[in-house]
């Protein structure tokens, strides 16, 4: 089915700009403050990105040329971040979990120059075979061998960049190698002048302008980690392009984020579905006891949230929840309001502006309206794999459309569902079963925190249904909780889509960011 997307409303023409020209109006404001209370303003913000920008060039790179950030979330993060965005280079955000035989691939896969890191990330650096090929920076204190951010930008000056220097940048993210080695997504660079409306990065500003009323009043609270599209565009560079306020938490922890919700008077904040499991799992007068009257728009994305989890949050925080359905590609995306969800309890939305769904069988045929199949879009933005011309061919579908390899269907009212990614289908005795159903039945049930479903050998139908569950806590794993939670999806499931067994572990290999790492799970069964 073709689903076109909905007409743009409220487009306002003032122009995004950039922090530099916040930096010049309201140079005292604050840019960002971290959940620890340090604190920057635009003129700190403005200056250091000068400095930094100025060093790199001082150190021959150019243009086009790559650094990449191994870090936790910091105020530095942003600064680096804003130092290659502003001088027409491309920066890498690595997921600091990742062991070091994974970083050297990112580092050497992306041609990176010059990485900047912290002192916990001393052991991850040491052990990097590209260690001795590029320059580390340590931003935050003495790791061996390295230089810190101050020796790199000592003696700069941080007068304004040249106008050949003061060009667009941008990100290049590694997809988050849940199904195999990660992929940098490669977006092109255009050269353009600081706020140029042909940059994507300012389109994500507007939107978030438009979308949500984000200007320089906002107060943008990101508590996911900056190594992800989602935190580090929508969350963090966004904002600071309208000159709002943006909030880091170090690390997502439930009570920290209703503490600083409180301190700070957030009003937006970027979520994932995992972090509105662990606020409710908190007692209700706990979260009943924090002043959230400040928040008026809650986004998630990033992950399924189950059905029941996102009715709750806003029976709790009322009707200001709202989803978006889009993947570091940018191949296009759906939004979904409260009211529109509440009436489609599941969608993920309609598409936006200039976006066209397409639900496609495994042939290429258009589907009609309730039958599933691969989600496409027509729309979004040009990107291609890096060094991957298979991978990016791979995802292009008739007449060019692209897919994030998602499985859904659209009702009558061109509202899109997600049935699960098209790598986690089970086919079990030839019956296809989608994992996604299951593990939204699961996250119901109170003694359940998180659950994954995969399917594992079985001999005689190829693959039977297997639940890995990471009980509540104060919950003891065993075959009592095993009967019960079978017994729960028997009550809301078909026979043949319930767990034969249910396997108990600590805790998931889940990115912090809300990413299953089912291909781990899955290598213990295969």
């Amino acid at each position: 089915m073709t689903v076109a997307g909905q007409q743009e409303v409220g487009a306002d023409e003032e122009p995004v700009l950039h922090i530099a020209f916040h930096a010049a109006r309201r140079p005292d404001k604050v840019a960002v403050v971290t959940s620890a209370g340090e604190r920057l303003t635009y003129g700190e913000l403005d200056r250091r990105t000068t400095r930094l920008a100025r060093a790199l060039r001082h150190r021959g790179l150019e243009t086009g040329d790559t650094v990449a950030i191994l870090m936790e979330n910091n105020i530095r993060y942003l600064e680096v971040a804003w130092a290659a965005q502003r001088t027409g280079m491309r920066y890498v955000a690595v997921n600091w979990h990742l062991v070091p035989e994974e970083v050297d691939y990112v580092l050497e896969n992306s041609e990176t120059k010059v990485l900047f890191t912290t002192v916990a990330q001393a052991a991850t650096v040491v052990a990097l075979g590209t260690a001795g090929s590029l320059l580390t920076v340590s931003v935050d204190g003495p790791i061996e061998g390295c230089p810190t951010l101050e020796d790199l930008v000592g003696g700069v000056s941080d007068d304004p960049l040249p106008p050949e220097w003061e060009v667009e940048g941008t990100e290049m993210l590694y997809s988050s190698g849940t199904t195999g080695r990660p992929k940098g997504i490669r977006k092109p660079l255009t050269a353009a002048p600081p706020g140029d409306r042909s940059v994507r990065q300012v389109l994500t500003a507007e939107g978030a302008r438009r979308i949500w009323g984000q200007d320089e009043r906002t107060v943008a609270l990101v508590p996911a980690p900056l190594y992800h599209a989602a935190p580090l565009i929508a969350g963090a560079m966004a904002p600071l392009r309208l000159g709002a306020t943006v909030v880091v938490l170090e690390r997502f922890d439930p009570r920290t984020f209703l503490e600083v919700v409180e301190r700070e008077r957030v009003d937006h904040a970027q979520m994932v579905p995992t972090m509105f499991v662990r606020l409710l799992r908190l007692p209700e007068e706990e979260r009943r006891r924090h002043d959230l009257s400040s928040l008026t728009h809650v986004t998630h994305a990033g992950a399924p949230c189950p059905v029941e989890v996102k009715r709750t949050m806003i029976e709790w925080l009322g009707p200001i929840v709202s989803e978006y359905y889009s993947g570091t590609e940018d191949v296009g995306g759906t939004f979904i309001t409260s009211e529109e969800w509440l009436a489609h309890p599941g969608s993920v939305g309609r598409p936006h502006p200039g976006v066209t769904l397409h639900i496609l069988d495994d042939e290429g045929t258009e589907l009609p309206p309730g039958q599933q199949g691969r989600v496409f879009m027509e729309g979004g933005q040009r990107y291609e794999y890096h060094k991957d011309p298979e991978k990016t061919a791979s995802i292009v579908g008739p007449n060019g459309w692209r897919t994030l390899g998602d499985v859904g269907w659209v009702d009558e009212e061109g509202y899109l569902y997600l049935t699960d990614r098209a790598s986690n289908m089970i086919v079990s005795g030839g019956t296809n079963i989608y994992p996604q159903e299951i593990e939204n039945v699961l996250a119901a049930h109170p003694d359940v925190l998180d659950a994954a479903v995969l399917g594992v050998p079985n001999e005689e139908f190829g693959e039977e249904v297997r639940a890995v569950v990471e009980p509540a806590e104060g919950v003891t794993p065993g075959p009592d909780l095993e009967a019960t939670l079978i017994a729960h999806c028997r009550q809301h499931l078909a026979g043949f889509k319930c767990p034969r067994a249910v396997d108990f572990v600590d805790e998931l290999p889940r990115d912090p960011n809300g990413k299953l790492y089912k291909r781990r799970l899955k290598d213990r069964y295969w």
